[in-house]
């Protein structure tokens, strides 16, 4: 129904809790949708277009899609039936739930979990839920081997006479023995061989070749840790030497008094100071040293009254990705073998890193025999 590309690049999504329970399949975000035509919703097992779940599945995809872009899913939801009203539309595509609110954020937060561990389920080197015949027709629809075990890959690079070693400086290299080390394993994305004009980085993988574009991956790792760091339980401040003052509209001044609490929460002193101005006193420890005042102008442009904290954590985090741009790897710097390497292992350990902030793709990767078919090798 969705077409073979949609079942190569989805995700497989499982999620209970609550009395409520979620499952199917989402597309990577390398391919999303000009338009929102591969989107199915099925509510105990009745096929419905809801505004509300809709809304979910877009905010969880906020930080790896372009704006004009959209996700493809097919999911389906199932609660009690008393939980929802079905009568709520003449033809009965919309329902009203009885909790809203604790719907949305279940299927947001399943649909994050699911996108933020997808790097995790390509470590495996197994497709994440198709399995396709010699004859490249799909052969089944599953989810992925739940006894695969993250983070490890074969050594064996299908190529007889060869396998991968590592030196310690953590460059691979090529030994001419007739069967890989036993209990050896290779990282997922593999080790740093070269860098191409400045800006990408080459590394060899158990199975073949892996782009970076070393730019875009920072971005990714510089923005998560952004995020963790404001997320976490008490955000650490720091004040400024010298305090910041903006100025702003009186509408925006008169939100950030009304929202001073929820913007301390989240490492931001901001006094009022006039009828157009704002004081900046303190910011997150991690923001300490960069210039925030840009930051902290679309923030509070961003305020609104009814605002809520989980809110004001989505604009935070549209602005951060903003400051995740500027501080990360610069093109046309050359980076050393063992920074590439580390850049390499931060990734696999970052959630979302697929895909840079703004959704464009962090690395593309090319098997053995993609590269034997670029070359005609045994034909």
């Amino acid at each position: 129904v969705c077409g073979e590309d949609f079942v190569r690049n989805a995700i497989y999504v499982e999620r209970d809790g609550s009395g409520l329970a979620l499952r199917g399949w989402i597309a990577r975000p390398t391919h999303a949708r000009s338009q929102p035509d591969l989107q199915h919703f099925f509510l105990n097992g009745r096929a419905i277009r809801d505004k509300l779940l809709t809304g979910a599945v877009r905010a969880a995809y906020r930080d790896v899609l372009y704006r004009d872009r959209w996700p493809a899913y097919v999911l389906y939801v199932d609660m009690d039936p008393a939980w929802v009203d079905v009568n709520a539309h003449p033809a009965k595509h919309e329902v009203r739930f009885r909790e809203p609110g604790a719907v949305r954020d279940f299927v947001r937060r399943a649909v994050e979990e699911a996108l933020g561990g997808q790097n995790r389920d390509d470590q495996t080197g197994q497709a994440p839920m198709a399995r396709i015949d010699a004859s490249g027709h799909l052969s089944s629809l599953t989810p992925p081997d739940e006894n695969s075990v993250p983070g490890t890959a074969s050594l064996a690079l299908g190529i007889p006479g060869r396998r991968v070693g590592v030196r310690d400086a953590g460059a691979a290299y090529v030994l001419d023995d007739e069967a890989p080390a036993e209990g050896a394993d290779l990282p997922a994305l593999g080790f740093a061989i070269a860098q191409l004009h400045g800006i990408y980085i080459l590394a060899e993988s158990a199975e073949g070749l892996v782009v970076v574009d070393a730019h875009a991956a920072h971005e990714r790792i510089t923005y998560e840790r952004l995020k963790a760091s404001i997320r976490q339980s008490a955000v650490q401040s720091q004040s400024l030497l010298l305090p910041e003052t903006l100025t702003v509209t009186e509408p925006d001044a008169e939100r950030a008094a009304h929202h001073a609490e929820l913007l301390a929460r989240c490492g931001f002193e901001l006094r009022r100071t006039g009828p157009h101005h704002l004081t900046l006193l303190a910011v997150p420890a991690i923001l300490a040293g960069d210039d925030v005042t840009d930051l902290v102008r679309r923030l509070v442009a961003g305020l609104h009254d009814d605002l809520a904290f989980d809110e004001l954590l989505g604009l935070l985090d549209r602005c951060l990705a903003d400051v995740a741009c500027h501080a990360s790897v610069r093109a046309n710097r050359r980076l050393s073998i063992d920074e590439m390497n580390s850049l390499l292992r931060d990734m696999e350990r970052t959630p979302r890193s697929e895909q840079c902030n703004h959704g464009r793709p962090t690395r593309v990767a090319l098997s053995l025999p993609e590269l034997d078919r670029l070359f005609a090798r045994g034909r």
